[in-house]
Formats: C-alpha cells, sequence, structure tokens
C-alpha cells in the first residue's frame, strides 16, 4: 500500500541503531580481558614441562604398553 505524503519517512539511522555507551565499554572491557587471557595462556604454553611431570607420562605410557 502507497505511503501518504503526510506519513513520515523511516529514517535510516532508527534501522540500525548506534550501540549505546555502556554496550560499547562493555565490548572493551570483554576485549581487554580475552587479550589479557591469550597472553597469559601464551606464557603457560611456552613453559618447560616439568621433568617430574615427563617421568609421570613415560611411567603410564610403560604400564599401558605392559597392560596391552
Amino acid at each position: 500500500m502507497p505511503r501518504s505524503q503526510s506519513e513520515p519517512k523511516p529514517d535510516p539511522d532508527a534501522a540500525s541503531p548506534k550501540p549505546s555507551i555502556a554496550l560499547t565499554e562493555a565490548r572493551l572491557r570483554q576485549q581487554t580481558i580475552g587479550s589479557r587471557l591469550r597472553e597469559l595462556f601464551d606464557e603457560v604454553v611456552n613453559e618447560p614441562v616439568p621433568e617430574e611431570f615427563l617421568d609421570i607420562l613415560r611411567r603410564a605410557d610403560t604400564r599401558d604398553e605392559e597392560g596391552d
């Protein structure tokens, strides 16, 4: 149905509302937390495995081979 000339045209900005300040701040906090978690994870991944832990894994592998 055609729109009458007295009806206001839809506002293109209304169709895609801008994020609120609170939402923007929340996203920034999430990005900061995510970045820091990635840094911490990278540090942990790059740490050497303690020799005692490797010994435990070797013993477990030996037991598995003997059990087969």
